[in-house]
């Protein structure tokens, strides 16, 4: 009888290594597909994007090139359209070069580490994005994706989830101080060996100003086309602007080149609403941008950049 006790006795102790006691230090959790993934060429996710300019459309994210020796992936659209409001209101992060190691995505010219392997409840970790600097956490998961929260210096939200399974995000949101949207992008679909035409602009702002109503007389500013930093002579500006004018206001807007040719000209009637997203040729200058602006609350915000366009089709 003593031998048989000592006996359950021991396997007791054995077995209390095995039972988990909720006292692990370990954060790791359990997610579909941690590790980060191997895209190849031609690999596609449909989106819905959603922006406070432009409301709502779809297009697919594509892997058009794999550079091994450099270690990036790079990924265009299937919009031109959308190609170009990233280019000049640059609301979309993950167009163009992305790490190979860590997926991390490129703002003004350097890699920012957006996700985090291997995933880790309660990392911390900062980036800089859509020109904010974020203090990000990995706060959990739901459904096998991971969820990451993240707030800015100056009071903006973004939160997102990494979806292994299919080896990007999910679902995307960035939010203002005043809780306002400013993108959101859901995942619809994805595939593989994708056929079709692909974008992406690799642009430089050259000017973003808001006029605001009523202006006194006409009012100037300049801005100038050194072209990209790289070196590299732009293709064309890509301009957005974005008017109000009021029952009773007006407005008119125009860009000259250095010899006072008029390159764009528009003029607006009492009670505009509109938003106008086109190209116009570049060429090395230095331009002046001639606004006027009457009726209280009337407004014109001007954006404008120079694009180097990349084109692919698959």
């Amino acid at each position: 009888m003593r031998a048989m006790l000592a006996a359950l006795l021991m396997v007791s102790i054995s077995l209390s290594g095995c039972i988990d006691t909720g006292d692990s230090d370990s954060k790791a959790f359990e997610v579909d597909s941690v590790e980060k993934p191997g895209w190849q060429v031609g690999d596609w996710w449909l989106y819905t994007f959603e922006t406070a300019q432009f409301g709502e459309d779809t297009a697919r994210l594509v892997v058009t090139e794999i550079d091994d020796g450099e270690g990036l992936y790079m990924l265009g659209i299937s919009s031109e359209r959308e190609a170009q409001r990233h280019a000049v209101i640059n609301h979309n992060p993950f167009l163009g070069r992305v790490t190979i190691d860590a997926l991390s995505v490129y703002e003004n010219g350097d890699p920012q580490p957006v996700f985090n392997f291997p995933w880790t409840e309660e990392d911390t970790w900062e980036f800089t994005l859509l020109g904010e600097n974020w203090m990000a956490e990995t706060t959990g998961s739901i459904n096998g994706k991971v969820i990451v929260e993240a707030t800015s210096s100056s009071g903006h939200s973004m939160e997102y989830h990494f979806d292994g399974t299919h080896g990007f995000i999910d679902s995307f949101e960035w939010n203002n101080q005043d809780d306002e949207l400013q993108f959101r992008m859901t995942l619809t679909n994805t595939g593989s060996d994708y056929t079709g035409d692909v974008w992406f602009i690799r642009a430089t702002d050259l000017k973003d100003r808001l006029f605001e109503g009523p202006l006194d007389g006409e009012v100037t500013d300049t801005f100038v086309d050194s072209g990209h930093p790289s070196g590299i002579d732009f293709n064309y500006y890509v301009f957005y602007i974005d008017v109000s004018i009021p029952m009773g206001g007006s407005g008119t807007i125009s860009i000259k080149d250095h010899a006072g040719n008029s390159v764009l000209t528009r003029t607006y009637s009492p009670g505009t609403q509109s938003q106008e997203l086109a190209t116009i040729p570049s060429r090395t200058d230095e331009y002046t941008l001639e606004v006027t602006l009457t009726g209280g609350q009337s407004t014109i915000h001007f954006m404008i950049a120079g694009g180097i366009e990349n084109y692919w089709e698959l």
